[in-house]
């Protein structure tokens, strides 16, 4: 049985917070899934997270950032 679900968090400045428990969460880009431990990279704005610092700069230069 496999007990691998998909976290519900909030992001806020520094930290998150669980809403509903799970073992992961998925990169809003690359979809790849991201232990919650491992966790370091996402945006308090769009509230998505990233598996990488690569991937959080793309999301940002695709929404318009420089």
């Amino acid at each position: 049985m496999n007990m691998e679900t998909e976290a519900e968090l909030v992001y806020g400045d520094g930290e998150f917070r669980i809403v509903r428990r799970g073992s992961f969460v998925t990169c809003a880009v690359t979809g790849r899934k991201i232990p919650l431990n491992e966790l370091k990279y996402w945006s308090v704005d769009r509230q998505e997270p990233y598996a990488d610092a690569e991937a959080s700069l793309k999301r940002h230069q695709e929404a318009g950032g420089v």
